[in-house]
């Protein structure tokens, strides 16, 4: 392992433990310094990058969990060796902070170390045991064993907003990985240096362990035609996708519409709903306010946990609220977004938000280029009701204030929500009448709910849950954070009357 201090991208596809480029390029958009091209993917290189995952799959998934863990923990070292180049292209290319980068980088290393336990501990593979029955009457029973298995390659799709730690070696293909399955990436064009830096580490750490080759693969961006070619390539089993709601459900459709329909794990987005209860509201309205305003303004809103819309009772102290969150907003001055793409689209939400009438601005800025400034708005609950549009997601700093005429309609509108990320109530123990009536319901809504607290920031432990009902993921049973991630690419076998000799190896 060599530390690596300086990187300069040479645009290539790792197809299989190759390099590869392809006739045409794109450049990269980067928010500072120079930009640089890259080989366009193209339905060619997936058909190889899938052909190269299935061929690996014969080995890595029947290898020991110890030695898929020793692969995990090899790719988190050459990803550190890489830190310095990371950090650099990264801001680069998405204008995020260094400590934003650094701090992913880390948290991307915490995923593979964090499924590198998981597995050694064997919790993942659930094994259950039914001792035969000989002597049974009428009938005699056999023996059974069920285990946990990988499904087979798995494609992965590259997020925008996080270019480490939902990307190239991100949570689905740490997950994956873990779960004994092949991955084939399409990065994202908005880093895609930061993913062949990435890619450079995985192959790295091929190499150190003697891992088949064909078990990663990263295809870089290119027209729409490779993702869809990737999803219904027959030899990948399941999808994990980070996106936008009308992208990942283009590709959920290809992937039910398959001649072998497989499962399509979608994080597609979320308004993440805060519910401010009376007695929470009166005592601490400005200080719930403030920190609003920085949890909605962290790294100019894209975080897909972002808390877009705040639901109180009307009166007194909501005006106190919201004012104390209009003060903190006018102290955050424009931030760059990820890509141009990001930016016209929040430009394009607020448009929306300006153009109804039932919508009243409270802090209102204008937001040019790449750059965008936070805002403001509130409505009544019955307006918010009567106009879906107002709870879809605008990807930025951008928050809507809806205030209720009494718990009754706050409830009313609770059960009126969409699925979620996450939820949150502001609550004091005086409160708790209403919160035990909310609760039921905002469970029924979101994979988190919280209690005084923001939901920016998603610990990557056991328990947690990142995921909800549609649209905010296409799959309510799965998570893509935490180790319960990994069960989306596995599947229950049993063996009935197995010989040992015959077993799985983490049946022995």
């Amino acid at each position: 392992m060599t530390k690596q201090d300086s990187f300069t991208p040479h645009g290539k596809h790792l197809i299989g433990g190759d390099w590869v480029a392809s006739e045409q390029r794109f450049a990269s958009e980067p928010a500072h310094g120079r930009a640089h091209e890259f080989s366009i993917g193209t339905v060619a290189l997936v058909n190889r990058a899938c052909e190269a995952a299935e061929d690996a799959f014969w080995s890595y998934g029947q290898v020991t969990c110890e030695e898929r863990a020793a692969f995990l923990d090899t790719i988190a070292e050459e990803i550190e060796a890489r830190a310095e180049a990371i950090t650099e292209i990264g801001t680069q290319e998405t204008g995020l902070p260094e400590a934003r980068l650094e701090g992913e980088r880390g948290r991307t290393g915490g995923q593979l170390r964090l499924f590198a336990a998981h597995i050694r501990k064997g919790d993942h593979l659930d094994r259950r045991h039914d001792p035969a029955l000989p002597d049974r009457q009428p009938l005699p029973r056999p023996d059974i064993r069920m285990v946990q298995r990988p499904i087979g390659p798995v494609a992965v799709f590259g997020a925008s907003n996080f270019p480490l730690a939902f990307s190239t070696a991100g949570g689905d293909t740490a997950a994956a990985l873990a779960a004994g399955c092949p991955v084939v990436v399409k990065g994202h064009s908005a880093h895609p240096g930061t993913g062949e830096i990435v890619a450079e580490a995985i192959h790295a750490a091929i190499a150190r362990t003697g891992t088949h080759p064909g078990v990663f693969s990263l295809v870089q961006g290119g027209d729409r035609k490779v993702g869809e070619a990737l999803v219904q390539h027959p030899l990948i089993k399941a999808v994990g996708f980070t996106g936008s709601l009308a992208g990942g459900r283009a590709l959920f459709d290809l992937c039910a519409a398959r001649p072998e329909p497989i499962p399509f794990f979608g994080e597609l987005g979320s308004v993440n709903p805060m519910f401010l209860l009376p007695e929470a509201i009166a005592a601490r309205a400005e200080q719930i306010g403030s920190g609003w305003a920085g949890s909605l303004a962290m790294g100019a809103g894209q975080f897909c946990t972002n808390p877009g819309i705040a639901v109180v009772l009307d009166g007194a102290d909501a005006d106190r609220f919201v004012e104390a969150t209009r003060e903190a907003l006018a102290k955050v001055g424009p931030q760059v977004m990820l890509t141009q793409g990001i930016a016209r689209a929040y430009r394009e939400g607020q448009a929306r938000m300006q153009a109804r009438n039932n919508v009243t601005p409270i802090h209102e800025t204008r937001s040019e280029g790449r750059s965008a400034s936070p805002n403001l708005y509130q409505t009544t609950a019955g307006q918010f009701l009567e106009d879906h549009a107002l709870s879809e997601e605008v990807f930025g700093p951008l928050g809507l204030v809806v205030r209720t005429a009494s718990v009754d309609e706050m409830l009313h509108l609770a059960r009126g929500l969409e699925g979620q990320l996450t939820a949150t109530i502001h609550m004091k123990p005086a409160d708790a009448e209403i919160a035990c009536r909310l609760v039921p319901v905002l469970e029924r809504k979101a994979g988190r709910v919280l209690v005084n607290g923001f939901p920016t920031g998603v610990e990557v432990v056991d328990s947690m849950v990142h995921g909800g009902p549609y649209p905010a993921s296409t799959n309510f049973g799965a998570s893509s954070v935490g180790t319960m991630a990994i069960r989306r690419f596995l599947r229950p076998v049993a063996y009935q009357n197995f010989p040992e000799a015959l077993m799985p190896t983490d049946l022995r």
